[in-house]
């Protein structure tokens, strides 16, 4: 029967749970400070006219690359190998792209309107045959209000297809506007 050093296990259990402490408040710091940076850039575009759709993504996308960030921060410091962990990221991330190459254009679509804003919320757009005023603007979809009914629209064919602008007449002299943000 082997002989246990319970001095030597003590030390090595106190070891692993000091770890694991120190990983709980590095993954605590990340998450707070993640928070932080989101309400900093949010409250930044809230100060920036016409473009806060823009500033709540990169808010949100701070928010998860901090948190991410912290986790594998928090891993290695509780003892895991990362190496292999942020190895194995790049590959499923190759990987994930060329599954979902719809989504991520959706995505990038969304980015490009974000940023060119070609319309804006409360706008009445007309785009292959659907109609209705501008509601949101996210990453995958635009939201259309109609009479009755909600429309979500791939970003991606917005930006693909001619979309007929008409804005309301306090916000531009000009009624309608014709937009083709990309090709057919």
């Amino acid at each position: 029967m082997p002989t246990v050093a319970f001095p030597q296990l003590f030390d090595e259990i106190r070891l692993v749970l000091l770890r694991c402490a120190t990983a709980v408040v590095i993954l605590l710091v990340f998450w707070v400070a993640a928070a932080i940076v989101a309400r900093v850039v949010c409250r930044f575009g809230s100060r920036v006219p016409g473009n806060s759709d823009l500033y709540d993504f990169l808010g949100r996308t701070a928010k998860i690359s901090l948190i991410v960030f912290g986790v594998v921060t928090a891993l290695g410091t509780a003892g895991v190998n990362v190496s292999a962990l942020v190895a194995g990221l790049g590959l499923t991330g190759f990987a994930l792209g060329f599954a979902f190459r719809d989504v991520l254009s959706n995505m990038l679509a969304g980015i490009l309107l974000l940023l060119y804003r070609p319309f804006a919320r409360g706008d009445h757009i007309s785009v292959t045959g659907l109609e209705g005023s501008v509601a949101h603007i996210d990453l995958r979809y635009t939201v259309l209000e109609a009479a009755d009914k909600t429309i979500l629209l791939p970003n991606s064919s917005l930006f693909t297809n001619p979309i007929v602008v008409s804005r309301p007449a306090d916000q531009h002299p000009r009624n309608d506007i014709t937009a083709a943000a990309g090709e057919q």
